[in-house]
């Protein structure tokens, strides 16, 4: 199921008529209460999410989901008029998974939609990672320090399980960029150091584990 909130309609019917063209199941919304009202119901596997809305903003919107449990780690993808680069910083610092600028075609649509939908199919279901007292289940999406459950968003958690499969890897903020978010965002390699210092803070003591390599990048230490 995937989620589209934007109080545009004839954006909204294309997209919904796009997706649904391509097999995906989908529900839109003009209104940021009549999502929060069909959430309460159904937890979507993607939501697409405008950021100039009635009621309330995208941003206010992505950062309630991120707050909540239930919804911490669905992908989300901001759809928006707002294209600058410092729009996209916030945006993506504010824990979105991917920003698509309006205008835009349907064909790129289609593709980021299926890239963020396979990368948040694609954790392996066999491995439990485990370094110093951080356990990572890619099966249940379960992060726990020291026996204690950490709740991570959906970019966070892809960032520690790639460097806790990888322990001992150095990568470069772009090989992380890349990696996680699909692509390279030029400029907006601060990005990946917003979502390592929230990682850090979230793992308390145990965030020692991901160090710093000067002027190259991070990576998965012996665990604290």
């Amino acid at each position: 199921m995937i989620y589209f909130v934007e109080d545009d309609e004839s954006i909204r019917e294309l997209v919904l008529y796009t997706l649904n063209n391509e097999g995906y199941e989908t529900n839109g919304f003009g209104r940021p209460s009549e999502f929060w009202e069909a959430l309460e119901k159904q937890v979507p596997d993607l939501i697409l999410l405008d950021v100039m809305l009635p009621e309330e903003s995208g941003l206010d919107i992505l950062k309630k989901l991120r707050s909540r449990g239930r919804t911490a780690s669905v992908p989300v993808m901001m759809i928006t008029a707002r294209g600058s680069e410092y729009d996209k910083v916030i945006g993506l610092d504010s824990g979105a998974d991917d920003y698509l600028p309006k205008p835009f075609g349907m064909m790129e649509l289609i593709a980021r939609v299926k890239a963020l939908l396979r990368r948040a199919g694609s954790v392996s279901k066999e491995s439990v990672f485990t370094v110093g007292k951080v356990t990572l289940s890619p099966e249940k999406h379960r992060v726990m320090v020291d026996g204690r459950e950490v709740a991570l968003t959906y970019k966070e958690f892809e960032l520690l399980r790639l460097m806790m499969e990888n322990q001992g890897i150095v990568f470069s903020r772009d090989q992380l960029l890349t990696k996680i978010w699909g692509y390279a965002f030029d400029g907006e390699s601060r990005t990946v150091d917003v979502h390592v210092r929230s990682l850090r803070q979230k793992l308390g003591e145990a965030g020692g584990m991901i160090e710093t390599v000067r002027g190259i990048g991070y990576r998965i230490g012996e665990g604290v």
